[in-house]
């Protein structure tokens, strides 16, 4: 959870461009980012140090992106509930999650993480099996995180259509 947290501070995520990410194109619009970075790090082959210039566009990416589009309109997107969900998780050392969602969550994590491992692996040799495993693996793993988090958020909320303003 540190890494999250350290994450979000270096992100400088705060209660606007928090409300900014839950907008479902942003959510949407993040999930190639993974993908088009390891692509630029293998462009390396392609591009030399031309390479940096693609990797620098999709980190900058990465950073706008949860600034670009307006708050949501309301939370009926699965993705903007999953974005509501993970900030829910955020907290959770301030205000405890049930149990179940902590394990799962702290799993779904380390599975990440080793696909990103994998990844890395496989980007580094060039290996197109090992780079492509580390990406499934990775993107899998975070899909169900944000499906754990719609969950989490309907637990939290008991189950209620509505959750409350998007915007701070």
């Amino acid at each position: 959870m540190e890494l999250a947290k350290l994450t979000e501070r270096f992100m400088g995520m705060d209660d606007a461009t928090w409300a900014k990410h839950a907008n479902p194109w942003s959510g949407w619009t993040r999930m190639p980012i993974l993908p088009l970075l390891s692509l630029a790090i293998w462009s390396r082959v392609w591009l030399g140090w031309g390479a940096l210039w693609l990797i620098l566009a999709v980190l900058v990416w990465t950073w706008i992106n949860p600034r670009l589009f307006g708050p949501p309109p309301n939370d009926h997107a699965w993705m903007t509930r999953a974005v509501l969900g993970e900030r829910v998780w955020l907290a959770s050392s301030s205000h405890p999650i049930p149990h179940h969602h902590a394990r799962v969550s702290r799993n779904l994590n380390i599975a990440a993480v080793i696909g990103v491992i994998v990844l890395a692996y496989g980007l580094w040799h060039l290996d197109p099996g090992w780079a492509m495993a580390g990406l499934v693996i990775t993107v899998g793993a975070k899909l169900w995180f944000l499906d754990r988090m719609v969950w989490l958020l309907a637990d939290i909320t008991d189950g209620s259509d509505h959750v409350g303003e998007i915007a701070p």
